[in-house]
């Protein structure tokens, strides 16, 4: 298609759709469903997990230590009893998200005993659809795999209980082999790589059979392993207001079937203001390494200040993982995933680098100090460490935000069928229509 046509059609788009951004206010609107101070509308209630990071104080925001609760338990101490548990803490957490309680035993025992069960991919579905038509990126291809699934399900429609829980546990169940698989095919296709395909083992783990299929020769050690569980458990879960689980909301009040709904949270999840900012961390810090002597504090922080004054990098004004709408002061998930960065880093004599990140989290918040105020609190959110995980994991980058959602499916099905059993009503927001002059029309 002609550019100079798509120009003309784009500046008809902008002449005829522009809105005043005063209208906004004038009107009151809710923009992003937020009021003006920054919180969230409230639009629903769910069990299943709550995000803290502030209270509101006669109309003021007064930051306080983040705290993020799985069910009616907070993430910090869920993560120090399973770590005391000594085992892989994912399918608990599955569990937990899923039904309300921690499993025993027992239940625990059926409960992987069943994700094993459906684990496997269709011969047919592996051929046709994963290795024959790889796209050039996991996240629709995640979301095309998904779709796919409901040709292969006999009774897709029905969303009585029974059902919804039948198809999270065979969506769960499938997904690590449906990414791994998406990733050695997409390489492949794309780059000339070997295609070598390993069918998940029964004695793994999830984070330990996505390592195992990840990677040719199947090798990991204990520690990447346990690192890739406890990124799994701390992406698992984020209230109801994020972008992509407010979308398995929305899409599932309509009563559309499972894999529509997981679809379109994964299409949510692929945007770069949500899910893929982990990705831009990563580019950011890479561009930091190219363009600054990292190692000198007042070089480093002259760069931020040109970062945060679009002058460098992407021109953006943003430090990528710095800063988050709820937590202030801190984000729980980031600091678990320090703490874990920092020993990973050890074991691969990678510390220095580290130690980058450290100081770039350290003087990002002084800068906010100077530019808003002493009072003023900025915290690292857990996309600013999660690249640097992934990249000590040697994990490629491709499949940073594939891996989020990976963790984040458990979720998306539990509010979906909180949506359907327990809400039942439709999501239908107001939007005021204006003409060209700012008038309200009807």
């Amino acid at each position: 298609m002609d550019d100079k046509f798509l120009d003309a059609l784009s500046a008809i788009i902008k002449q005829n759709n522009n809105i005043e951004p005063e209208l906004y206010e004038k009107l009151d609107v809710k923009r992003g469903l937020r009021h003006q101070n920054g919180t969230g509308v409230l639009v629903g209630l769910t069990k299943i997990g709550s995000v803290h990071g502030y209270n509101i104080k006669d109309g003021i925001k007064i930051p306080e230590i983040g705290r993020l609760y799985y069910r009616d338990y907070e993430l910090a101490m869920l993560a120090s009893v399973l770590k005391l548990e000594n085992r892989f803490s994912f399918e608990k957490t599955i569990f937990l998200l899923l039904f309300g309680k921690i499993p025993t035993s027992v239940e625990l025992n059926l409960f992987m005993s069943s994700l094993r069960e459906i684990q496997n991919l269709p011969e047919e579905f592996t051929e046709n659809f994963l290795l024959r038509k790889p796209s050039t990126d996991l996240m629709n291809q995640l979301q095309r795999a998904v779709l796919c699934l409901y040709t292969l399900d006999d009774n897709p429609d029905d969303i009585s209980l029974n059902n919804l829980i039948r198809q999270a546990l065979n969506i769960i169940g499938k997904f690590p082999s449906i990414l791994t698989y998406s990733y050695h095919a997409y390489r492949h296709k794309h780059f000339n790589d070997s295609l070598v395909i390993h069918p998940p083992k029964d004695d793994l783990s999830i984070a330990e059979n996505i390592l195992y299929m990840l990677r040719h020769n199947n090798d990991f050690t204990r520690i990447e392993s346990s690192t890739l569980d406890l990124l799994l458990v701390i992406h698992a879960e984020h209230g109801g207001g994020n972008n992509s689980t407010f979308t398995s909301h929305v899409v599932s009040s309509t009563g559309t079937d499972t894999y529509s709904a997981i679809s379109a949270s994964i299409g949510s999840l692929k945007g770069p203001k949500h899910g893929g900012a982990n990705t831009m961390v990563s580019k950011m810090i890479n561009n930091i390494k190219e363009n600054v002597d990292y190692t000198n504090d007042e070089k480093l922080k002259e760069y931020l200040r040109k970062i945060l004054a679009k002058e460098a990098f992407d021109g953006s004004g943003l430090i990528y993982g710095m800063g988050h709408a709820i937590y202030t002061i801190s984000d729980p998930r980031a600091e678990l995933l320090k703490e874990k960065a920092e020993e990973l880093a050890k074991s691969k004599d990678r510390l220095e680098e580290f130690e980058i990140y450290k100081n770039i989290e350290l003087l990002t918040k002084e800068l906010f100090k100077e530019i808003k105020g002493e009072h003023y609190a900025i915290c690292a959110n857990v996309d600013f460490y999660s690249g640097f995980v992934y990249q000590l994991l040697n994990i490629p980058e491709s499949i940073y935000t594939p891996l989020f959602a990976t963790s984040r499916i458990a979720s998306w099905n539990a509010h979906r069928i909180e949506q359907i059993i327990f809400d039942k009503k439709i999501i239908r927001p107001a939007y005021k229509a204006v003409d060209g002059n700012g008038n309200v029309l009807g």
